[in-house]
């Protein structure tokens, strides 16, 4: 199959895929602690019978049982260099079981592993774990591919490339998202969609995790932006424990009635997840039987995504501040720490950036004497954690800002693409490959033409060569480049005629950096709001600027007001409806605090570069060790995890904080012994552990990691262990709590065998749990004492079931 026929069938009917695998294996016997992929290749007739039944229930596509396929989750059971071998018999055993009945799809899904710029796991060698499975599925004969059951966009992104690296089939990319319609790293989803669609996934969607009836939210948000079909998979329903069996008790009639309920939504594939049998696609394709797809009529729409945020920008939109100021022109300090290897400044001049209302930070780290790639990938990474916002990735090398798009977990905007030949033929083809937008720069390799008219053919060029790579109209942004007026006083006209003829004529979005309007004359700052205000009369959609530039933004404000931009004045009225005009806001470096209050400020923002340079300083000027870490270090984690549940911080500022904290705290450890008003204090013992059969334990880590920074004395015993051990090594440790972890709705009923075995032997201890698949009510069902449904409220329940709150 290629992508061309993939889509035609997808338009032509709705595309039915196969329920749960993993819970049909163990209806059918295989053991919990076995591995799926060895245990099936011994018994490939239960793997037979199970697909010939979904086949015959009506399945157009079935998953090869490749799940836990890849070198990461093999090697959980010393299995890792099997995985081309395991991998080709797997899909070879699901072709010749499907034949020329349906098509079969190579299963990608999580490695566990939290990838960078979130975790520390090189991206690229993730890229690579995902090649090799792919690799093995196409020597098996696979027709596409499935990415299933993600929970991190980044490392979704890493399997994308992956296959469309190696080949040229079809690949669906479907993520799990929680009852507020997020992932676990807090992407939503439309940022993913749209990230994804751009990527070039053939099809996007959600799967696992909740029952239907939540994923139709998913699929009612994706759909007005849908560019690509929408699959699902839904669980039957939520897990149940009955009789100490995994339950899910959505009938295959009311699983069925929500496949109409997809299909008016705009889903085009459906299938199920856990808990779903052939009876359950069986119903499901008799009740969209006759139905044709909906057809997608996506809005249009020009936007860039950051991991954890979509800006959509474009003539209906105020117009939206790129800030400039990451950018070591003129800037002395910038340039020094960036030569040598420090962030703190890019940090800072982030933050204020985006506290002034920039939507979007321009990246440029260029200068003499530096690594430029390298520099700007540690940037890229930096950012990507410590705010929200796109990114405009600004370079003159094509070499850098590949390697900065590789990183940049969503979908860049690249500045720039001009009409230059050694920059236009490598430059389309990355920013498609990567799915990036980019700024369209009016000049050729004999420069800027002065006069408007020479720029439109330049312009109508670029377009032209760019729809050779399926470019639209509405992933180019023009800019107007404008020169300075001291040198010609009619470049501002010049500039503004392009802006106009590309919003009108072009329909193009349209920039313009503003201070180059000024440059030479006194009062810069008047020369380029008047400036602003014109282009924006004139169409303009972007600027870049420096948005604490009150001047700058006032007048932004007011001209949105009179075109119109900004619906009913709201945004100028809350700016400015107190009478008073607020100055822009200062994130002052922290020379100014005192070593201690930049420790504590450190751990907020994450900042492990200069945290253990700041505690040598605070011990050499006599602070004890215990003073740092209970005065200041506990509170600023404690306001971390505060700021996580107000919803101001997420998931990634929260890992962030804690690895700041860890690395703090790994530097005091060994001054702690001497330190009496630390070393009096005897902290809590919990253990933790993913429970047996269960080789997933990314929560479980943070879980620990939050846990030991806010004073907890932790022994994680890690995966896929038995109840007898973590009783036994809980005895012997005097354990308080027994934290349990499970994602899978096997396994969660192993947490019960260990509350069970704990109370059978006269264990005192307090359990808690977590997962994806376990709440409130199986908490209490199997005799455990809390749930926590994320690191920051374990904290809290640890602290609530050991007396301290």
């Amino acid at each position: 199959m290629n992508k061309d026929s993939f889509r035609q069938m997808v338009e032509g009917k709705i595309v039915l895929l196969d329920g749960a695998t993993g819970t049909e294996l163990h209806k059918r016997g295989i053991p919990k602690e076995a591995c799926p992929e060895q245990w099936v290749l011994e018994h490939p007739d239960v793997l037979r019978e199970i697909q010939s039944e979904y086949i015959a229930a009506g399945a157009d596509i079935i998953l090869a049982c490749t799940f836990g396929g890849n070198r990461i989750k093999l090697k959980e059971f010393g299995l890792q260099d099997r995985v081309l071998e395991f991998n080709r018999e797997l899909a070879r055993i699901s072709k010749e079981t499907a034949g020329a009945k349906c098509l079969v799809a190579g299963d990608l899904a999580p490695t566990g592993q939290f990838v960078e710029p979130f975790g520390d796991v090189k991206f690229n060698d993730i890229v690579d774990v995902y090649k090799e499975q792919v690799q093995g599925l196409l020597e098996g004969g696979v027709d596409l591919f499935v990415i299933e059951t993600m929970i991190d966009l980044q490392e979704t992104r890493a399997a994308v490339l992956a296959v469309k690296e190696t080949c040229d089939l079809p690949v669906i990319a479907s993520m799990t998202f929680d009852t507020s319609a997020k992932t676990l790293t807090e992407s939503d989803p439309v940022t993913v969609l749209i990230t994804l669609q751009s990527l070039g996934a053939d099809a996007v969607g959600a799967n696992c995790s909740t029952g239907p009836k939540d994923m139709l939210k998913v699929v009612e948000l994706m759909m007005p932006y849908a560019k690509v079909p929408i699959m699902v998979k839904p669980n039957a329903g939520l897990p149940k424990l009955v009789d100490g069996c995994t339950v899910f008790d959505m009938e295959p009639a009311e699983f069925g009635q929500y496949a109409v309920d997809f299909v008016a939504k705009g889903a085009g594939l459906i299938g199920g997840c856990c808990g779903t049998t052939p009876q359950h696609i069986k119903r499901a394709k008799e009740n969209i039987a006759g139905l044709k797809p909906v057809g997608r009529e996506p809005k249009p729409y020009r936007a860039l995504t950051s991991s954890r945020r979509t800006v959509f920008f474009g003539e209906t939109y105020p117009v939206t501040v790129v800030g400039e100021r990451i950018n070591p022109t003129g800037k002395k300090k910038l340039s020094e720490e960036l030569r040598n290897g420090k962030y703190t400044e890019v940090r800072r001049l982030a933050a204020e950036q985006v506290e002034n209302g920039a939507e979007i930070l321009d990246v440029n780290v260029g200068m003499p004497g530096i690594d430029e790639k390298k520099t700007m990938v540690e940037v890229v990474k930096l950012l990507s954690n410590v705010v929200e916002c796109p990114l405009c990735l600004d370079s003159s090398s094509p070499d850098v800002l590949e390697a900065a798009l590789r990183i940049y977990p969503g979908r860049a905007l690249i500045n720039s693409i001009s009409a230059e030949k050694s920059k236009i033929q490598r430059m389309l083809p990355i920013a498609r490959k990567y799915g990036a937008m980019f700024i369209l720069l009016p000049l050729n390799d004999e420069g800027v033409p002065e006069q408007a008219r020479e720029r439109y053919e330049i312009i109508q060029n670029i377009i032209s060569e760019a729809k050779k790579y399926d470019f639209e109209n509405s992933d180019i942004v023009v800019d107007g480049l404008v020169m300075s007026v001291s040198s010609n006083q009619n470049a501002a006209e010049e500039t503004l005629k392009v802006i106009r003829w590309c919003a009108g004529t072009l329909g193009c979005a349209t920039i313009a950096g503003l201070s180059n309007v000024s440059f030479g004359l006194p009062e810069r700052g008047y020369i380029n709001s008047a400036f602003l205000a014109m282009g924006i009369g004139n169409g303009l959609s972007m600027a870049i600027a420096n948005p604490s530039s009150e001047m700058i933004m006032g007048i932004k404000a007011a001209s949105d007001v009179l075109t119109a931009r900004d619906k009913n004045s709201l945004t100028y009225i809350g700016r400015y409806s107190d009478g008073s005009v607020e100055k822009p806001k200062k994130v002052e470096p922290k020379n100014n605090l005192k070593t201690v209050d930049k420790i504590n400020q450190s751990i907020l923002e994450g900042d492990r570069e200069n945290i253990v340079d700041l505690i040598k300083e605070a011990l050499a000027e006599g602070a004890k060790p215990g003073t740092i870490i209970d005065g200041y270090m506990i509170p600023a984690i404690t306001r971390v995890g505060h700021l996580y549940e107000e919803r101001k911080y997420f998931l990634p500022q929260l890992i962030q904080s804690a690895e700041a904290m860890k690395t703090a705290f790994d530097y005091l450890a060994p001054f702690l012994a001497g330190d009496r008003e630390s070393s009096g204090k005897n902290s809590p013992v919990i253990v933790l552990a993913t429970v047996k059969g269960d080789i997933h334990d990314i929560g479980k880590n943070i879980v620990g990691l939050m846990l030991r920074n806010n004073g907890f004395t932790v022994h994680d015993l890690g995966k896929n262990v038995s109840a007898e051990r973590i009783i036994s090594e809980s005895r012997d440790l005097k354990a308080q709590i027994i934290g349990l972890s499970a994602l899978l709705t096997t396994t969660m009923v192993e947490m019960r065998t260990v509350v069970e075995l704990a109370r059978s032997e006269g264990l005192d201890v307090k359990f808690m749990i977590g997962g994806a698949v376990v709440n409130d009510s199986y908490a209490r069902e199997i005799g455990a004492d809390g749930y926590a449904k994320d690191a920051y409220e374990a904290v809290k329940l640890a602290k609530k079931l050991t007396g301290q709150e």
